[in-house]
């Protein structure tokens, strides 16, 4: 199936491909997309309604989060996903879970590497435990969470050592999640992101290199 324009643009947000304070014009997606003018004016306007898109002048730029946005982002999302872990120790399937096992074990490989490639598999990982808490209105809620995740500059992946430490959280949460230990489950969920926040706020604040 084609996608539309909104769905493009939108995975160019998330890609990186566009950052927060690029400017978008409607004639030059339009080209770069190969469709016109109106569902790309119609896809900007989608993304302004959604807080994804500000406007500077008489331009449209992709949105920032500040201090304050980025906190209050995390406290809902480090909830949700809480949640949704505790719902997957009690509804994932086997095969689910062995899923899960798998995307830690082939993760170890990416080790090292570049933060964005790491970025794109825990996003996976992420998206796949929302699956497994097999809780529709549950995945429609973290699906606007992480929409709202790609208006960051920069992904906690860059930080100096955080890929092992967020790896060896993703082995603790998938141990609890198949040991059907919906407590477990839901606090090494949230630490792992409560983690992620206080690192990227160290990096923020210059504490942390970023490779």
């Amino acid at each position: 199936m084609q996608k539309d324009a909104y769905t493009l643009i939108l995975e160019q947000i998330e890609g990186g491909t566009y950052k927060p304070g690029d400017r978008l014009v409607e004639s030059e997606l339009a080209e770069r997309l190969g469709v016109s003018r109106t569902p790309v004016r119609e896809a900007l306007q989608r993304l302004e309604t959604q807080a994804m898109l500000t406007r500077d002048g008489r331009s449209l730029i992709v949105a920032s989060l500040d201090h304050n946005q980025l906190a209050e982002l995390y406290a809902v999302r480090t909830e949700l996903e809480g949640l949704a872990a505790r719902l997957a120790a009690r509804h994932a399937t086997e095969e689910e879970i062995r899923v899960l096992q798998s995307m830690v074990a082939e993760d170890r490989a990416l080790l090292g590497g570049d933060p964005r490639v790491l970025s794109r598999a825990n996003k996976r990982f992420h998206k796949q435990i929302h699956l497994a808490s097999h809780n529709r209105f549950l995945v429609q809620q973290l699906d606007l969470v992480h929409r709202s995740m790609a208006l960051m500059a920069n992904t906690s992946f860059a930080a100096e050592g955080r890929d092992e430490v967020a790896l060896a959280e993703h082995d603790e949460i998938v141990a609890a999640i198949a040991a059907r230990d919906g407590d477990a489950a839901y606090q090494a969920l949230k630490t792992h992101i409560s983690r992620a926040f206080e690192t990227r706020l160290r990096v923020e604040a210059g504490e942390i290199r970023t490779r």
